[in-house]
């Protein structure tokens, strides 16, 4: 069963967008059992869930900041939105769920900062020194031809981790999010940059880099 968790301590930088697009794509383009386990109690990405059509593949949701998080067995993959500001006990909980990290970070100063501050604590962590959890960092709600952008490529670089993939800041995912689907389940005509954005990250996922 393959476990993904989207991760960042500061809230506003797209973790549910990421971990419901996720959720899509694995049940639409791969065809594959999903449960979507949403640990902030902000219960984004159980509302999207709600707004979900039954025309639409199924995931299984589960509001694990209140429920106990009980994964069936034919669950293929399971996507963990992390909530904002978890650190210490509550986060090396989390890190034993998983076996791949994904560490959004927004194109600004105060976001650049923090991602520094949290990455420490993240590299700190036993299971991630050991190497049994990957981690892949992908720069959010990005518009390339700024000069914050080159600053953000410039520090993800200092990362030295995995920078799996670059997403455009777009209102295709506010569009998806209003229906309940992902970029991967809208008109190809309406998404293909943003396709052609996550192409580098699934392809990350996809591979054994992406595993422990």
């Amino acid at each position: 069963m393959r476990t993904i968790m989207v991760l960042n301590a500061k809230g506003g930088c797209g973790k549910s967008t990421i971990a419901t697009n996720l959720a899509s794509y694995y049940a639409w383009e791969k065809e594959q059992n999903v449960v979507l386990a949403d640990y902030d109690p902000q219960g984004s990405s159980m509302a999207w869930l709600a707004a979900r059509g039954e025309e639409w593949p199924e995931i299984k949701g589960i509001a694990a900041w209140k429920d106990p998080v009980k994964i069936p067995k034919d669950t293929d993959v399971v996507i963990m939105d992390a909530p904002a500001r978890v650190h210490g006990k509550e986060l090396t909980q989390l890190i034993r769920r998983v076996e791949t990290i994904l560490f959004p970070v927004l194109p600004s100063p105060i976001d650049m900062r923090a991602a520094t501050d949290y990455m420490q604590e993240l590299k700190a962590n036993s299971r991630v020194a050991n190497r049994q959890v990957k981690i892949g960092v992908v720069a959010n709600r990005v518009r390339e031809n700024t000069i914050i952008f080159q600053e953000l490529f410039e520090f993800l670089g200092k990362l030295k981790l995995p920078y799996v993939a670059t997403l455009r800041d777009t209102q295709n995912y506010i569009r998806a999010e209003q229906r309940g689907i992902g970029i991967y389940e809208m008109a190809p005509s309406q998404v293909w940059q943003d396709v052609e954005d996550w192409e580098p990250l699934v392809k990350w996922l996809n591979s054994k880099r992406s595993r422990p």
